[in-house]
């Protein structure tokens, strides 16, 4: 089984992030790494705290030679701005009547949306600082550099993954467009919003620019595919083992994400049974289904379909013109305090979704087949899909669609 695990503040010196349980032989670079890094700054609507924050990447072990060694992958992800911040986040005890002032003043009024108050509650502290450092989507960088490496091994394997942007606030990409592919993913990354619709990008552009006008912040909807899965990932036989149940807890961790959905989700809900099941259909290359609304999962497992499934992320609760609050020092009703925000993260939280199913999938595929290396890995991949009678055998995903395709 693979475990993650990151560590580091906000404003600290570093990142950390460890993943035990990779198997051996699996291309590594820093180069690829990074690239993922540079790709959750983008996005029309981010802060600027993204273009002068650097991410000083270094692999502390597991690697060499650009393999994986089947032994604990170590990182390290420098912070640029740590200089600054010396002081306020020095680990040896200070003299606190002396960060009364600036960067260093007690943060006591907590910001609604946020962890503040509730971290505050629960690990006794008087003031914010200590909750909204490891609160912050700052580290979202450890899991993108985690998520890069998962991927490298889930294309060993003929995996690959995509993510793109379907809404930004009331904006959203028209129901039936053509859904992006591995292939697609530079065109993605050099669209301002990560939308696969050109028409609906500008729009969500508009978008932008009109809540940053007003001083507020937008939401949206990421999309996560998966191409190239085996069926029977995850299984039905108990909770835990279900693999859209951990697909929507990966989902679900990542913050200020407030909803998941596998395939068409809560649009299901909407329709009559007749209309919401995808239909088998006997193919020259297999069984294939007519249509893909349970987006890639049936029973908790993988059909061997595309898996889609979809993040809601909220509006970022640091609104710039700052909402009420308490300040918990006095008692007195005041505003909430109010750092460097952006006015739209949607398109790095797809950059992290994708990232954390990644991860989810590396878990479930070993999980399933094990394996000390890749090399181990695929053969007991093959030898499990040769071994499916051809009477039970899907046809590819490719033909699925285009039967669909006919269908519809």
């Amino acid at each position: 089984m693979l475990r993650v695990l990151t560590a580091g503040e906000s404003h600290g010196p570093e990142l950390i992030a460890v993943m035990e349980g990779l198997p051996s032989g699996v291309p590594i670079s820093a180069e690829g790494i990074q690239a993922d890094l540079q790709r959750r700054k983008l996005g029309y609507g981010r802060g600027s705290r993204m273009k002068f924050e650097q991410d000083e990447l270094t692999i502390s072990g597991g690697v060499r030679h650009g393999l994986s060694l089947g032994s604990p992958v170590a990182l390290r992800i420098g912070n640029t701005e740590w200089p600054k911040w010396t002081e306020v986040m020095n680990p040896a005890p200070v003299d606190l009547t002396d960060m009364s002032r600036g960067r260093g003043a007690a943060l006591t009024r907590p910001r609604p949306g946020h962890a503040d108050l509730v971290g505050m509650q629960k690990y006794d502290f008087d003031e914010a600082r200590p909750i909204l450092e490891r609160a912050s989507a700052r580290e979202t960088a450890a899991r993108v550099a985690l998520g890069a490496i998962a991927r490298a091994f889930l294309a060993e394997l003929g995996i690959r993954l995509v993510s793109h942007t379907l809404s930004i606030g009331p904006v959203q990409v028209p129901e039936g467009s053509a859904l992006p592919t591995p292939d697609d993913v530079d065109a993605l990354d050099a669209d301002p919003l990560r939308c696969f619709d050109a028409a609906t990008s500008a729009l969500m552009v508009a978008e932008v620019d009109a809540a940053r006008k007003d001083g507020d912040t937008l939401g949206g909807i990421v999309e996560v595919l998966a191409y190239g899965l085996p069926p029977g990932l995850g299984s039905h036989v108990h909770w835990d083992r279900r693999l859209d149940g951990r697909l929507a807890q990966a989902l679900m961790s990542i913050q200020a994400i407030k909803g998941v959905e596998v395939g068409d989700g809560f649009e299901t809900t909407r329709r009559r049974g007749s209309a919401a099941h995808d239909e088998l259909f006997e193919a020259e290359d297999g069984i294939t289904r007519g249509s893909d609304r349970a987006g890639g999962t049936e029973g908790g497992m993988s059909t061997g379909t595309v898996l889609r499934v979809r993040a809601g992320m909220k509006p970022i609760a640091t609104v710039p013109h700052a909402l009420r609050t308490i300040d918990v020092a006095t008692g007195e009703q005041a505003t909430a305090h109010h750092q460097r925000s952006d006015v739209c993260a949607v398109p790095a939280a797809g950059v992290v979704a994708e990232a954390m199913v990644a991860i989810e999938l590396v878990n479930s595929v070993l999980e399933k087949f094990g394996g000390d290396s890749v090399g181990e890995t695929r053969r007991n991949l093959n030898s499990y899909l040769e071994a499916i009678p051809e009477s039970l055998r899907t046809a590819p995903a490719s033909e699925a669609a285009l039967i669909a395709q006919e269908e519809a």
